[in-house]
């Protein structure tokens, strides 16, 4: 006895579609250019398989069950997505990656990065966009462990990254704030680590999935408060749960608007170089979608977007 997986093809589907739109068998066999026969054996194979009745023998009229009807609103979509799929597999061929998946640290601004997106969507691409949410260590080790073909925000020494491409994206300064209700905001300035080290921290969790992770900022005994976001430690620090360095450019609308109070410090100062990184590849084997977005990347402004600053602004 066939099986729905030896019945459900797309021919079977198209044939079902043909008989709906006839409203007969006889004019769909005329249709599809068989004897009428030969098109009812075939519908009576699809109703094994499947074990309903996908049409009320009742009438004289080729008129659908309710199961009938499922399959053929479900026949729609199947044969559209056959389609697409096959468009696709053309589209790919001519060098377009079938997925491209990058890996975005919390120092990236995500408006700039869907506006990107939006951008390369209207390419109509046959590739399919992945956006990975990663933090320190776990940016970089996304692109090496091969989970990503793009990494943005990388803060990690050239050195780390065997066998990776890198180019720079720009400076990020990072300032020290707390709220207005927290200790350290009335206390004097500059502020001592040892001073810091008594009131909780404010931290990031690293994203590696193995290996060491990375700790920015934090000193030796300090109590130490981990969220899961840069979004989210800008949150905490603002009800005043920890203090901690956060990247100016984030800051400063809360600064501005009283939410939170910039302080400056002994230690440091905090900036770092942020990086774009890829796998190394010749020119020649990069598929479309890296050679897109890589292309992007080259622009001063777009750069200076992803990193949250104003036009003409890089560091």
């Amino acid at each position: 006895m066939p099986t729905a997986r030896d019945v459900l093809t797309p021919d079977a589907l198209f044939m079902l579609q043909t008989i709906a739109a006839e409203g007969s068998f006889a004019a769909a066999a005329r249709v599809a250019n068989m004897v009428p026969s030969a098109l009812t054996y075939r519908v009576r194979q699809m109703e094994e398989a499947l074990d309903v009745l996908l049409f009320d023998r009742s009438s004289r009229q080729a008129r659908l069950t309710a199961a009938g009807e499922e399959l053929l609103r479900e026949s729609e979509r199947l044969l559209a997505d056959i389609d697409a799929v096959a468009n696709r597999v053309r589209r790919v061929a001519t060098g377009w990656e079938s997925q491209f998946t990058i890996a975005i640290d919390g120092i990236i601004d995500r408006t700039t990065v869907l506006e990107l997106c939006e951008a390369f969507f209207s390419l109509n691409p046959p590739t399919r966009i992945r956006l990975r949410d990663e933090t320190l260590a776990g940016t970089l080790d996304a692109l090496s462990s091969g989970q990503a073909d793009l990494a943005l925000g990388v803060v990690m020494e050239a050195k780390s990254a065997p066998g990776l491409a890198r180019e720079p994206m720009g400076g990020l300064h990072f300032i020290f704030a707390v709220a207005p209700h927290h200790p350290l905001a009335a206390a004097a300035e500059p502020l001592s680590d040892d001073l810091i080290r008594r009131h909780r921290a404010v931290a990031v969790a690293d994203s590696i999935q193995r290996g060491a992770d990375l700790t920015i900022g934090l000193l030796p005994g300090q109590d130490v408060f981990t969220v899961p976001s840069l979004s989210a430690k800008l949150e905490a620090q603002i009800r005043g749960l920890g203090a901690g360095f956060l990247p100016a450019c984030m800051a400063q609308t809360h600064i501005n608007a009283g939410r939170l109070v910039e302080k400056s410090v002994e230690r440091t100062e905090h900036k770092f170089q942020v990086s774009y990184a890829w796998r190394k590849c010749n020119r020649t084997e990069r598929g479309r979608a890296l050679q897109w977005w890589l292309g992007q990347l080259k622009s001063p402004v777009t750069r200076a977007a992803l990193l949250g600053q104003r036009p003409g602004a890089l560091p």
